[in-house]
C-alpha cells in the first residue's frame, strides 16, 4: 500500500523508492527481493491494488444488479462524496492518472491498464444488456457505446475534479451523468 499512496500523490515517475521503505517501515532489499525495480513495483500497483479498487468501487455494484442505472447512480454519488469528504477528490483517479502518465511511455503499464479499462467497460455493457432484458434499460441503446461514454464520463469527472480542485463541479458532473442514466430508462 505504501506504493499505491507514494504513486497516487506523486506520479509514478515522481514516486520516491526510498519513501516508500520508509513508509513501509521496510530496507531496499527487502523491496529489490519481491520485485526486480520499481517498473514491477509499478505493475503490481496496478495488478494488485488498483485492479481490486476498481473492482470493488465500479465493477462489484452492477455485477448482477436488477437496475444497473440505480446501481450506478448509487455508486457515483456514494464516491463522489467519499472523495469530497476525504479530500482525495484533488488526486483524481488512480487509474487514470497512471493511464495518462505512463501508457505512452510504457507497453506494460499500457497493456495492464488497458485490460482494466477494457473489463470496466465490458462490464456496465453487460449490465446494460442485462438491463435491457430486465425491461430497466431502454432497448434502442448500445450496451457497449454507452459503456464507453459513461467509462470516459467517469474519468472525466475525476479529471476535472484534480485540475480544477473544486468539489463543487465534481458534483453538477454527477449530476449530469445521473441524469444522462436516467434518460436510458424506458
Amino acid at each position: 500500500m505504501a506504493a499505491f499512496h507514494e504513486f497516487y500523490k506523486h506520479g509514478f515517475q515522481g514516486g520516491s523508492l526510498n519513501h516508500i521503505v520508509e513508509t513501509a517501515g521496510t530496507t531496499k532489499g527487502a523491496l529489490f527481493h519481491h520485485f526486480a525495480g520499481k517498473q514491477d513495483l509499478g505493475y503490481a500497483v496496478v495488478d494488485e491494488v488498483i485492479g481490486p479498487l476498481l473492482q470493488q468501487r465500479w465493477l462489484s455494484p452492477v455485477a448482477d444488479a436488477p437496475d444497473p442505472i440505480a446501481a450506478l447512480k448509487k455508486a457515483f454519488r456514494q464516491y463522489i462524496k467519499t472523495d469530497i469528504d476525504s479530500g482525495s477528490f484533488v488526486q483524481g483517479c488512480p487509474l487514470n492518472n497512471l493511464a495518462q502518465e505512463m501508457s505512452p511511455l510504457d507497453p506494460g503499464f499500457r497493456q495492464r491498464i488497458d485490460k482494466l479499462y477494457d473489463t470496466w467497460r465490458s462490464s456496465y455493457a453487460a449490465a446494460f444488456a442485462e438491463g435491457i432484458k430486465a425491461r430497466k434499460v431502454r432497448k434502442d441503446i448500445s450496451p457497449r457505446n454507452v459503456a464507453a461514454l459513461v467509462v470516459a464520463s467517469q474519468m472525466g469527472i475525476w479529471g476535472t475534479a484534480k485540475s480544477s480542485q473544486d468539489p463543487q463541479l465534481m458534483v453538477h458532473a454527477c449530476d449530469a451523468i445521473c441524469d444522462y442514466l436516467d434518460g436510458l430508462r424506458p
